[in-house]
């Protein structure tokens, strides 16, 4: 093949489709690093997760991102039966700071400039959130990686995401999940359950429908913050996430 084909055959590939907004919070949970591991983190699944965020950094999307801590904290969930509540939950915080650590390490690797945040002071090893900093990351092009939730028990990472989104003025809440969307009935169980494309809010309640925890559900609707649930398993997702709409379940005002 000569030179002037491969030029034809470059011209005529496909364009990345362009994303829809400028600034988003992905929300990740624990369990999806863990790729077909019991728990920890799958190296394959992480880079493959890196890449896809790596490509829709370089096309201008400021990125934030709140990691769960499931893949670690499933591990030592035996010995945490019948701890207090709130023992268990400054555990799984500690969990976060270890996710957002490697995720930080691997957009490194891949040449994206990655910043943690935590809720809970740890200086020898992130940084303090700071709201006005963290802005300032994202307006630099950095991503910005949220850890230990809110700093609180009792509060959920869902309950992080949509806080520090609100926060940090996205345009959008992306929840990464195992399945494609927000369905009427579970999917799994029932061969029949449809997959809502779009759904407001007050439909979701109105079915019971399970889209976040009620605390954080309440709060993107209260700031009229969009949710759009989609599968982080499917190869290209997140940038099909961001620029159309066919891709997973968008709930609305």
């Amino acid at each position: 093949m000569s030179s002037n084909d491969s030029l034809a055959l470059a011209s005529a590939a496909p364009a990345a489709p362009a994303l829809a907004y400028r600034r988003v919070l992905l929300k990740l949970s624990g369990e999806a690093l863990m790729g077909d591991e019991a728990y920890g983190i799958d190296r394959a699944t992480i880079e493959r997760m890196v890449g896809e965020i790596a490509d829709v950094v370089a096309s201008g999307l400021e990125l934030a991102i709140v990691i769960g801590g499931g893949n670690i904290f499933r591990g030592v969930a035996g010995g945490a039966a019948g701890m207090d509540r709130a023992t268990a939950d400054y555990m799984g915080m500690l969990a976060t700071v270890m996710n957002s650590l490697a995720l930080q390490d691997a957009l490194r690797q891949r040449g994206v400039v990655a910043r943690v945040q935590s809720a809970l002071k740890i200086e020898q090893v992130v940084e303090s959130y700071i709201r006005p900093k963290a802005l300032r990351y994202l307006e630099e092009g950095k991503v910005v990686i949220f850890a230990a939730g809110t700093g609180n028990p009792f509060f959920t990472t869902d309950t992080a995401a949509a806080l520090r989104g609100a926060e940090m003025g996205v345009e959008l809440v992306l929840k990464a999940t195992k399945v494609d969307g927000v369905y009427s009935s579970d999917p799994m169980a029932d061969p029949d359950a449809k997959r809502y494309r779009r759904i407001s809010f007050d439909e979701a309640i109105a079915r019971h429908l399970k889209v976040m925890d009620a605390t954080a559900f309440a709060l993107c609707r209260d700031q009229k913050l969009p949710i759009k649930v989609f599968s982080i398993l499917e190869e290209g997702a997140l940038r099909r996430a961001l620029s159309s709409d066919d891709e997973g379940t968008l709930v609305h005002v």
